[in-house]
């Protein structure tokens, strides 16, 4: 089959492109593929990060990708769709994940030759930071595709709350992230980042914005004795000062180790390493590329009951899920877990289910479900 994917590809960085490059490299192992990817994604006055760019450290898959697709230029939309056109796919899968892009893709997809099915690989429909614009420009992108892949629950009644009953959908379990190595002993990780080799480790992961909760963390772990440390690993979007200041107030903030910055794909696997847990107190969300990398690394993730975390984390098997992000609900849950002594099960139980998440398999469902459209 000739498939097409339209998304954010090397050289672009983040969990988009990462997701994106390794789905490409699945499909193409059985079909043709070609991968197209923009020329201008955010205007940088829009982009709340430091760069959108790899850089030399970054360990990334450079997919041969045709950047074409200006966001802001409307005519890149209608030069996209010929692009597209001209290599003649059965099949084009275009990534959505926030309503800024409905009007470029939805125009790309209202161009696209009839010949051609058009699946939306869906990671949002209702963002998490509301806008007046979010419901048209989503509407607009979701009424031009064929049907749609979603990962867990809460996209798809968010899709349904925007599309007919009769939207053709499937779901697929979010795969797990393979590209970032193995996992390197705990004592030599902890050496490298030069925290303490024996304290009880809590590991905050990820682009640090408002939804994801670190200020409620941060709150418990004000709560927890001195036997307890965390590393907080990721770029901030925004000012960092009100979790400053949170800090400056922990008792024991010599054990808050930070690291705020874009966190390379060759270092991941030092900071999952280092970790006994990782810690996603969201207080939003549908679902969490991180999941995905913690159980690559077989680290156990206690996580709050929003949008569909709980879908990747079973409860008491491979994590603990909190029924809400409140401080003293997740010191309760951290305590539990290594009074308990759960790491050690967690892990062998992520072992066993990481299996059935692989590229290949989400691959071969993908081309199944568009067979059927």
């Amino acid at each position: 089959m000739k498939i097409a994917i339209l998304s954010a590809f090397y050289p672009y960085r983040g969990g988009i492109s990462q997701f994106s490059g390794l789905l490409f490299r699945a499909l193409e192992k059985d079909h043709e593929v070609k991968a197209y990817t923009f020329s201008l994604q955010y205007p940088n006055f829009l982009f709340p990060g430091k760069t959108q760019f790899t850089t030399d450290l970054d360990n990334a898959d450079p997919i041969p990708s045709t950047r074409v697709l200006n966001t802001i230029n409307p005519f890149s939309y209608l030069k996209t769709a010929k692009e597209i056109n001209s290599y003649s796919p059965q099949l084009l899968i275009i990534r959505f994940w926030m309503p800024f892009f409905g009007p470029a893709l939805g125009t790309v997809a209202k161009k696209i030759n009839p010949s051609t099915k058009i699946i939306g690989l869906l990671d949002n429909v209702i963002p998490h930071e509301k806008r007046f614009f979010d419901k048209p420009f989503t509407k607009y992108f979701l009424n031009k595709c064929d049907g749609f892949i979603v990962m867990t629950d809460a996209v798809k009644e968010d899709l349904f709350s925007l599309t007919d009953p009769n939207t053709k959908y499937i779901k697929i379990s979010h795969p797990v992230y393979n590209h970032f190595g193995r996992k390197i002993e705990k004592s030599k990780a902890r050496e490298l980042l030069k925290v303490s080799p024996s304290k009880k480790t809590l590991l905050f992961f990820g682009f640090i914005r408002d939804y994801k909760g670190l200020d409620v963390l941060l709150k418990a772990f004000a709560q927890l004795d001195d036997t307890y440390q965390l590393i907080i690993a990721g770029e901030c979007y925004g000012s960092f000062e009100k979790y400053q200041n949170l800090i400056d107030q922990v008792k024991n903030k010599d054990n808050i180790y930070l690291f705020d910055r874009y966190i390379n794909d060759s270092e991941v696997s030092t900071y999952f390493s280092a970790a006994d847990v990782c810690v996603l107190p969201y207080k939003s969300a549908t679902q969490s590329g991180i999941t995905a990398i913690a159980n690559h690394f077989e680290v156990p993730v206690i996580a709050t009951d929003v949008g569909g975390l709980k879908e990747d984390i079973e409860n008491s098997k491979t994590g603990i899920i909190v029924f809400e992000p409140e401080p003293l609900v997740i010191v309760e849950a951290i305590e539990k877990y290594f009074a308990e002594g759960l790491e050690g099960l967690y892990s062998k139980n992520i072992a066993e289910k990481k299996e059935a998440n692989s590229w290949d398999a989400f691959a071969e469902k993908v081309v199944g479900f568009s067979k059927e459209l």
